[in-house]
């Protein structure tokens, strides 16, 4: 790179339109050095986002100065709470349009392209495995690609931990290796989510520890740490910039309200509010509890207010910051028209992390400091201002700081109330060191950046919301987590929620709820033939299609709803991928505790939807509404990502069909049998690029076999060079993709997959032909089978042979550590030896497994995943008449 690329200043301009503060030139400067701090410690309205354009100039530097392969290739941003698209993300497509179009950064587009194993006009992908970007393979495509993944601590851990959420088990090993190897995870707000923060660092030390492949570098980031972090900061030179100094002594007044009993907190916050009603400004509300937000919002005037909480479903989450006008008057660049006027915007604790809003003034109840802070750095953001701030608190119980009893504080009251828990003292102590800011000659308390970093660490120590019981990540755990061919119920392996937020006492139990038409279409005869787990392999729930409540609300809302529905099928998803079917009225009668951290699915016609996507029991079915909504789910340019459509529809242009479900037509007589009854076919396609699965499944159109494999290899060599270098792995990846899909020789797989001819033999269908699952058989053990007599495996190490074999077998999930029995088979070869390789499956796991560590092994499986999802994607037959094949130590040159 010459000119402008070697420029930082000038580069990260261009890219954020934005000149950067000083921390970011030195972040830059640590990133150069291929190092990380482990954790930044900056005041909110900063830039911390930022972070993402001074990681993606150092990859640039380092793709140019040939040394990509000391650094990370993925950037994993990491947000606390589900809220609407966040400025992550944003900050992401600002800078992938910048790269693209302004011609002063074309040496760092090239040089971040030079990265990719395939030509691309885009020099970064983007994936925020959730929104309009929901894992949309970008991501995985190309693992040698520069790439930004967003998501949150559920999406995001549980991945990390062979778990993914909404994921089947053939694509939990591929995330768990790509977003643990090769990546700098970024942990936003990580005080927040303290559990989490303690998980990945251990992740990462036990990768150090075993010496995997690809660097795993965390680093968190807070504007309120739990403590004095020593680590990354401010300087005197960020104090002296104009624009910081703005920002971090922004005013900010806060009056405290006490009230007697916290059951009036609405009627205050309401009676605060509309002192404002006058004024033409945006006002932001902040409530613990759901019920005052939908109180607060029912009082306020309607027209002019707007709600924000985590229990909306994700669809209209999502949609409030591109099409909702009172809420773009919080954000700095509306996409749409902001409405003019006094305009109130009421939010649960989703408003206070993940989105850019800004408001003029703030009402809210009282919370531990570090909610507090999040809440004040919500209001005159960029110091343009002087907001008002009116904070509630309950003051009818006060704690004796000597004994920590409570006192009651209601002479009437001859009852011993509870002692308040451990949430209510933080709460109490924030009051008090909110009464030790400086006072303002207003008599408010100057609540600005700079007075909140004038209070002790110890202070804000004592204030914090009280850490969750931290359970400790073993290897006993992380081994039992990694056996994801193991799909029943496993002793000694946990659920992993546990795991990425801690136990705490004030958090209940949580259940998504979502709704599907095939949970009302399937009757107990056809989910004997269509079992409901596989079709949510096939279609997997995206967060744009749940809501999320406390299950005993959800319970609630459930036996409600029953009462007029009590026989509609209910589809209870366990621990993301078993299924349980029971009838609404059934499911209202089992103990409440049944649907803790489950997915509820339901029918269109059970209704319990509101317009602004809350979830009711009260709601009855509205034909205008949009209940299912699993194919609301577009790429960039609008084009639907899945589709399901009846055989009265044609098929979508450009997409591959990945299910037929054959149903009666419900006109039928019920006395018809199968073969007079007609016929109704229900056609689910994805599109290719954009499948749910490894990719591998997303050809075009039909590929032969030879041409697949050699294509594959090649793509393999490609890959293997940038990554590994030349090591012997490398060659075992190499191999792997040539060898991968012999087994598909076989007459009974070419059948299964619709192929009539016997002169052809075909690697993929083309999603043209009608799939026809016939059998239970597994091409990758019949290429196990081939494979062990082929000379020039014969001619490798035991070591590379050990390895080869392992890449084979799991490429398309099996094999860790198993194949199920009713798949281990191969109908033409010889049953001895199919059973004695078969045998060696699971100890083959284990010895590699120990050598190259739980996500090192995964990353080396998910290259030849990658390898083959490339080939399957492009037509091999033209890219090898391109140019001859190469080998792999010429790839690697």
């Amino acid at each position: 790179m010459t000119g402008a690329a070697n420029d930082f200043e000038t580069c990260f301009e261009q890219l954020t339109g934005n000149a950067p503060f000083p921390w970011q030139a030195r972040l830059y400067g640590h990133f150069l050095k291929g190092d990380s701090p482990t954790a930044l410690d900056l005041p909110t309205g900063l830039g911390k986002t930022a972070t993402i354009a001074v990681w993606l100039l150092a990859l640039a530097h380092h793709a140019h100065a040939g040394t990509a392969r000391d650094f990370s290739r993925r950037l994993v941003y990491v947000v606390n709470r589900r809220t609407v698209v966040d400025q992550a993300t944003r900050e992401a497509e600002q800078i992938r349009k910048a790269l693209i179009s302004t011609p002063e950064l074309s040496a760092v587009a090239d040089a971040l392209r030079s990265l990719s194993a395939q030509s691309s006009e885009s020099p970064l992908a983007i994936s925020t495995l959730r929104g309009q970007f929901a894992d949309n393979a970008e991501w995985r495509d190309d693992p040698a690609r520069a790439a930004v993944i967003v998501g949150t601590v559920d999406m995001i851990g549980s991945r990390l931990l062979f778990s993914g959420y909404g994921r089947g088990f053939k694509s939990r090993p591929l995330h768990a290796g790509f977003l643990s190897q090769d990546t700098l995870l970024v942990h936003d707000e990580a005080h927040l989510e303290p559990a989490f923060q303690e998980l990945i660092a251990a992740i990462e030390s036990e990768q150090q520890r075993r010496k995997e492949f690809r660097r795993f570098r965390v680093m968190a980031l807070t504007a309120t740490s739990r403590g004095d972090s020593g680590q990354f900061g401010l300087a005197d030179a960020d104090r002296k910039h104009d624009v910081v100094r703005k920002r971090i002594n922004a005013k900010k007044g806060v009056s405290l309200h006490r009230i007697d009993n916290e059951k009036d907190t609405a009627d205050q916050v309401v009676k605060l509010a509309l002192k404002h009603e006058d004024s033409g400004h945006a006002i932001l509300v902040f409530l613990r509890k759901l019920e005052d937000v939908l109180k607060v919002a029912g009082r306020l005037p309607q027209g002019r207010v707007q709600t924000l909480t985590g229990t909306m479903r994700g669809l209209e989450r999502d949609s409030l910051s591109k099409e909702d006008a009172i809420f773009a008057r919080f954000m700095p660049k509306p996409e749409g028209t902001p409405q003019n006027g006094t305009v109130y915007l009421v939010c649960t604790s989703a408003g206070e992390v993940g989105v850019n809003i800004s408001g003029d003034h703030l009402i809210c109840d009282l919370t531990p400091f570090d909610s507090m802070a999040q809440r004040l750095g919500r209001v005159n953001r960029f110091g343009n201002g002087d907001a008002r701030i009116d904070a509630v608190y309950c003051g009818s119980r006060k704690v004796d700081p000597n004994s920590q009893n409570e006192m009651a504080g209601d002479a009437k009251s001859e009852e011993k109330a509870k002692p308040p828990s451990s949430f209510d003292q933080a709460c109490e102590r924030t009051l008090l060191l909110l009464q030790q800011l400086p006072k303002r000659e207003d008599q408010r308390y100057e609540a600005s950046p700079a007075a909140l970093g004038t209070l002790s660490v110890a202070g804000r120590q004592e204030t914090f919301t009280p850490p969750p019981a931290i359970l400790p990540a073993s290897d006993i755990l992380f081994d039992a987590w990694a056996l994801t061919s193991v799909r029943q119920k496993l002793p000694g392996r946990p659920p992993v929620a546990d795991w990425l937020h801690g136990v705490a006492e004030w958090e209940p139990p949580e259940t998504h709820v979502a709704w599907r038409n095939e949970v009302g279409c399937l009757t107990d005869e056809l989910r004997t033939r269509y079992k409901p787990e596989d079709l949510l392999e096939d279609y997997p729930l995206k967060p744009h299609e749940l809501l999320r409540d406390r299950s005993d609300r959800v319970f609630g809302h459930l036996k409600k709803l029953a009462e007029a529905h009590a026989d509609c099928p209910v589809w209870l998803v366990v621990d993301g991928e078993s299924v349980i079917v029971k009838g609404l009225g059934e499911l209202a009668n089992d103990n409440k505790d049944v649907l803790n951290g489950r997915t509820v699915l339901l029918p269109a016609e059970a209704g319990g939807l509101l317009e602004g996507g809350m979830f009711s029991g009260a709601a009855a079915y509205d034909e205008h509404r949009q209940y299912d909504v699993a194919d609301r789910w577009s790429d960039e340019k609008g084009n639907p990502r899945r589709l399901r459509v009846w055989d009265d529809a044609p098929a979508p242009e450009g997409m591959r069909l990945v299910r037929t479900v054959d149903m009666p037509d419900a006109d039928d007589e019920q006395d018809q049998d199968e073969e007079s009854a007609s016929r109704r076919y229900w056609r689910w396609y994805v599109r290719p690029r954009s499948a749910d699965d490894d990719g591998s499944r997303t050809a075009r159109r039909a590929q032969e076999l030879v041409p697949h494999l050699q294509s594959a290899e090649r793509f393999a060599a490609v890959l293997a060079a940038k990554l590994l270098g030349e090591s012997n792995e490398a060659g075992a990846v190499t191999l792997a993709a040539k060898w991968h899909d012999l087994g598909k020789r076989r007459s009974i797989w070419q059948r299964s997959i619709g192929n009539r001819d016997p002169n052809l033999v075909l690697a993929k269908s083309g999603g043209k032909a009608r799939l026809l699952e016939i059998t239970d058989y597994r091409h990758e053990l019949g290429s196990l089978v081939d494979v062990s007599s082929d000379p020039e495996f014969r001619q490798l190490t035991p070591e590379m042979q050990d390895l080869v074999l392992h890449l084979i077998a799991a490429h398309h999930g099996r094999a860790r550590p198993h194949f199920p029995t009713h798949e281990a088979f191969d109908p033409e070869r010889p049953e001895e030896h199919t059973a004695e390789i078969v045998r060696e499956v699971p100890r083959r796991f284990a010895r590699l497994q120990r050598r190259y560590g739980r996500w090192g092994l995964a990353y080396l499986e998910s290259l030849v995943r990658a390898a083959d999802a490339l080939a399957s994607q492009n037509d091999p037959e033209s890219m090898l008449a391109d140019s001859p094949a190469v080998s792999f130590q010429e790839a690697a040159r």
